[in-house]
Order: structure tokens, then C-alpha cells, then sequence
């Protein structure tokens, strides 16, 4: 990489604001899904639909991110992004106005395709920025940026709403005015900063050299350990997804003072796992032990959760979370490596997997229904022995 050797203090806080923007519009179905519950009258299936909505369009919209990066750049698709973002949320103005879930619906898909652009473009930016040995430690200062902001949605909404004991869809429009101005400001923000454009090992057909493994590569489905780590990606974002969004939820059902409190639970567990990677990777712990190690937490914290007291079973979200904290910086350069000319396209393949995000909290709304709002975090445990597999032996297949 011919980037290696320059400082990156500046690209990384601005890119950093951008994890920060994708952790809140994420954060926000925190706040929305039991309000739209109670406002509407749902089911929680048919409310975590909401995070369905937002995670699809990761799987539509993946490979188009990626062709966008390689027209315009990662900046201007940054900035493309912000703008979506913007239009997303005169949607979720509109969907409050008419009291429509269909179009909170909407709103939401064209949240997750601007996230999608930006996921795409922020996450092969961080890695190939420096040493890959080193990504790691690069996306858990990331993580920290965007863990950070998932309760601040919940706690920005409780902030501007005033009544917090009988929430009105109408009490949406203020927070949502607000947010459309941010992510205005945000996208003019990504055209300005100074983010030198970056390039793979062997991304070029005059540096294949650097990058022997994929030189005599014709497809992405000739890299076994990426298309079995974008499997692992979307089981992954899945149940990080669960531990992220329902604990608020969760409080609720156990009919818990202050449910917007436990929103902290997770985020403070997966803050304290990327600060832990920040110190210990690379020097003292390779990714892929970081890897092994949180699946194993996140073993305990599934089964905690589902065999302790329902009432102190909460806390045991922090374990879930602690769990997934190394997993998404361990796995993104795990699964790119050694991808040469393939790195875009390796990109919006894991960039697709997101929608893992769609699908397993769906499946979880569901279980509710019928194990309880306790139960279904057994849905938990098989997805995090599946991780554990992928940080054994998944990351080591490869072809000749």
C-alpha cells in the first residue's frame, strides 16, 4: 500500500464522524419500534420489521455501492450517501404526518441504501488506509464512534420530545427536521474533508505482483474465505443487531423503570471491547484470537441471558455486546485479505451480508411471539458458535 507511511490522524476523525452518523441512523429503530408499537398497535413481528426495512438494502444495494466507489471515490460516495440520508428523512416526516407504517417503511429502506453506500465506502477505507496486519485496531476506533451513537438516538429523541410517558407519532416531526439538517451539513462536511483516495495491494493490473494469491483470480467466488466470511458477516450483524436494538425494548417487556436507560447496556459492552482491541491488536493479540475469544463471550452472554432471572437477565446484554465488539474489525480484514483486484468487489460482497441485519432480528420479533420476549434470545447462541467457527478454522481456506 502506498498509503502506509502517511498520517492519518485527520482522514481517521473524519471518517470516525461518519461511523458516528451510521451508528445513530441505526440507533434510531431503537426509539421508533416501540413507539411505533404502541402508536399503531403492532405486533412485535410486524414491528421489527422496521430493522428489516433498514438492513435489505444492504443486499440490493452492495454491488451498485461498490461500482459507485470505483466511478466517483470513497469521498464523493460518502457525501452521495449523506444526501440519501437526507431524503430518507423528509420521508420519515411525511411517513409521521399520515401515520402510515408502510411508509415508515419506506423511509426506512432508503435509510439502510444510504447506509449501504456508506458502510461500502467507510469500511474498505479504514482497512486498506494502513497495514492490514493493523485494521483491527483501526476499525475498533471506528467501533467506538458508532457503538457510541446507537443510544444517543434513543437518548437525542427523549431529549426532544418532551411527553416521554405517552410518545405520539406527531411528536416525531422536530427530531426528524433536525436530523434531515445534520446529515444535509454532513454530506457537504464528506466533500470538503481532506481524504486522500486509497488503493488495495495488487487493486491496480500493474501492482498484481503485490498480490500473488489473487493475480491468476478471475471471480470474488474464488475466495473461499470471503464468501464464507460474508456468510459469518451476516449471521454476525444479525445478532450484534439483536444486542444493539432490543434492550430498550427487552426493559419494556420486563416492564422495567426507565427503559431508555438500558439502551446504555450494550453500547457501553462494546465500547469497552474496542478499547481493549485498540491496546492488545496487534502487538499482544492477533485478530482472529480477538476474534475466538469474543465468540466465546458471546456464548456466555446468550446463555445467561435466556437461563438467569428475567428481571437481572438484562444485564447480561453487555455480555452479548462485549461479545460482538471485535468481531465486525476482526472479520472485515480477515475476510479482504489477499484480495488484490478484487478488493471493491470483496467489499460489497461483505458490504451485501449486512443485511443479516434484516433477517435474524426479524426472526427474533417472531420468537417473541411464541418463547417470550426472553426466549427468543436463544436465537443468540447459534450464531455466535457459528462465529467461533469462522475465527478457528473459516478464515484459513483457501484456494491455490
Amino acid at each position: 500500500m502506498s498509503q502506509n507511511k502517511t498520517n492519518f490522524a485527520i482522514p481517521l476523525a473524519f471518517v470516525g464522524m461518519m461511523f458516528f452518523a451510521i451508528g445513530f441512523a441505526l440507533g434510531i429503530n431503537s426509539f421508533l419500534i416501540p413507539v411505533l408499537k404502541g402508536a399503531l398497535s403492532l405486533p412485535s413481528g410486524v414491528a421489527y420489521l422496521l430493522l428489516a426495512a433498514t438492513f435489505v438494502p444492504f443486499l440490493i444495494f452492495g454491488y451498485p455501492a461498490s461500482k459507485t466507489i470505483a466511478k466517483i471515490g470513497y469521498k464523493r460516495t460518502m457525501a452521495l450517501s449523506f444526501l440519501i440520508f437526507a431524503i430518507a428523512f423528509v420521508l420519515f416526516v411525511l411517513s409521521a404526518m399520515q401515520e402510515s407504517f408502510i411508509l415508515f417503511l419506506l423511509a426506512s429502506f432508503i435509510s439502510g441504501a444510504a447506509n449501504a453506500f456508506l458502510q461500502a465506502s467507510v469500511n474498505p477505507y479504514i482497512t486498506i488506509l494502513g497495514p492490514i496486519e493493523s485494521a483491527a485496531k483501526r476499525m475498533s476506533i471506528m467501533g467506538i464512534c458508532n457503538k457510541l451513537a446507537w443510544p444517543v438516538a434513543p437518548l437525542f429523541f427523549a431529549l426532544v420530545v418532551a411527553d416521554q410517558t405517552n410518545v405520539q407519532i406527531s411528536d416525531l416531526y422536530l427530531p426528524f427536521y433536525i436530523i434531515i439538517g445534520v446529515f444535509f451539513l454532513l454530506g457537504i462536511i464528506s466533500l470538503m474533508a481532506p481524504l486522500p483516495e486509497v488503493k488495495a495491494a495488487g487493486e491496480d493490473d500493474a501492482d498484481a505482483a503485490d498480490c500473488p494469491y489473487a493475480a491468476n483470480k478471475t471471480s470474488i467466488w474464488q475466495f473461499p474465505h470471503l464468501v464464507l466470511g460474508a456468510l459469518t458477516l451476516f449471521i454476525y450483524v444479525g445478532v450484534e443487531t439483536l444486542s444493539l436494538s432490543t434492550a430498550v425494548d427487552y426493559a419494556k417487556a420486563l416492564n422495567l423503570e426507565n427503559p431508555d436507560f438500558y439502551a446504555w447496556i450494550p453500547s457501553i459492552g462494546m465500547v469497552i471491547g474496542y478499547i481493549c482491541g485498540i491496546i492488545l491488536i496487534p502487538k499482544y493479540l492477533t485478530q482472529d484470537m480477538a476474534m475466538r475469544i469474543c465468540a466465546c463471550i458471546g456464548v456466555l452472554g446468550s446463555l445467561a441471558i435466556v437461563l438467569m432471572p428475567a428481571e437481572s437477565s438484562i444485564w447480561a446484554i453487555f455480555l452479548m455486546a462485549l461479545g460482538c465488539s471485535l468481531m465486525w474489525p476482526a472479520l472485515w480484514p480477515l475476510a479482504m485479505a489477499d484480495l488484490g483486484k478484487f478488493t471493491k468487489s470483496g467489499s460489497a460482497l461483505l458490504t451485501m451480508a449486512i443485511a443479516g441485519g434484516a433477517v435474524i432480528p426479524t426472526v427474533f420479533g417472531f420468537l417473541q411471539e411464541g418463547l417470550g420476549a426472553q426466549g427468543a434470545y436463544w436465537l443468540a447462541l447459534p450464531c455466535f458458535l457459528f462465529i467461533l467457527y469462522y475465527g478457528v478454522a473459516g478464515y484459513k481456506i483457501r484456494t491455490k
